[in-house]
């Protein structure tokens, strides 16, 4: 007999070992995330992943998945506090969606397009924090960073590098780089790293490839982020299948003849 939980008062199936978000999506349903990546360590930094467990606000993305939990998730209340805190990621930031090279890829406004948000509400930040352009094929711009720390385990969790980290508390609180002279230039990572990609905001970009896709065209241009995350979840389940096909061919099939 499979194990479920309830989100939203739909029944749905989890496996030992899967987080909320994990069952979630695997049932395509969208929580709203910036700090989780499938294939990542959970990390609950960004919050936007708060659900309603049996009466108890929790992280989706760390909270592991247990029977008989009743989860709400697509709530008025649950999406207006969601919306406050994309508000508050918006004004600590500079993000000025018309101008940056990322404007239709980038999760953060298509999560505010997601969430009904019309305006910053709260006064804006405008932090000065420093561009680091020294690497020849990367740029880093601070004032985007959300402190997601995507990058950051990335980097240690698949490029094997540990180029990022976060440093500081507060306003102080910014993204640094793991070299002598805290430059991008000295450190070891390289534009197919997946650090190098991974940014859901355009903080790191690669250079000399601006605007080849038009606005218009774009990611979330075409689609919701929901259906972005969820069609993700579903490519990952197809090429992790092609993989174990072509394990078992290999095995027992035509390459271990």
């Amino acid at each position: 007999m499979s194990k479920t939980i309830k989100i939203d008062g739909i029944e749905v199936p989890f496996e030992t070992g899967q987080t909320i978000m994990d069952a979630a999506l695997a049932a395509d349903i969208y929580i709203p995330h910036l700090c989780h990546k499938p294939g990542l360590s959970p990390h609950g930094s960004c919050k936007l992943c708060t659900v309603d467990v049996n009466g108890r606000a929790v992280s989706a993305c760390t909270m592991p998945a247990e029977a008989g939990q009743e989860i709400d998730n697509n709530t008025p209340e649950l999406n207006e506090v969601r919306k406050s805190i994309t508000q508050m990621l918006f004004v600590e930031g500079n993000h000025l969606c018309p101008s940056c090279e990322k404007s239709g890829d980038c999760t953060l406004q298509a999560v505010a397009y997601h969430l009904g948000m019309l305006d910053g509400h709260y006064p804006q930040f405008y932090p000065r924090r420093e561009v680091d352009a020294s690497h020849p094929t990367l740029v880093l711009d601070r004032d985007r960073c959300i402190m997601c720390e995507l990058c950051v385990r990335a980097s240690r969790e698949c490029d094997g590098k540990d180029v990022f980290a976060i440093s500081g508390r507060g306003t102080s609180r910014q993204l640094i780089v793991n070299s002598e002279t805290g430059k991008l230039a000295d450190s070891d990572i390289e534009p197919d790293d997946m650090a190098a990609h991974i940014c859901p905001v355009g903080a790191i970009l690669i250079k000399d490839h601006g605007y080849e896709v038009p606005i218009g065209r774009r990611t979330f241009d075409l689609h919701s982020v929901a259906e972005t995350d969820l069609e993700e979840v579903i490519l990952k389940k197809t090429v992790h299948h092609d993989q174990d096909d072509e394990s078992v061919e290999k095995e027992g099939g035509v390459y271990g003849v």
